[in-house]
């Protein structure tokens, strides 16, 4: 019987436009080094003030995803 194990990896994304932009940048960047990812969760949302206006926006998220198992 076969089980899944899945990890999770923390990352932060930016974006000068919005926190969907923040979270999609974030997800690209990781899947060229993260393979199997399934889903992710937002764990903080936040941004920078620049002059008493949001110069970017930054997302932390968490990102799961599956291994892969060796072949037998």
């Amino acid at each position: 019987m076969s089980t899944d194990t899945f990890a999770m990896t923390k990352v932060v994304g930016t974006s000068k436009t919005s926190i969907e932009e923040a979270i999609n940048g974030a997800l690209k960047s990781a899947s060229k080094t993260i393979r199997n990812m399934d889903w992710f969760h937002v764990t903080e949302t936040r941004g920078y003030i620049e002059n008493g206006q949001v110069a970017y926006y930054q997302v932390c998220i968490e990102i799961g995803f599956k291994y892969e198992e060796k072949p037998s």
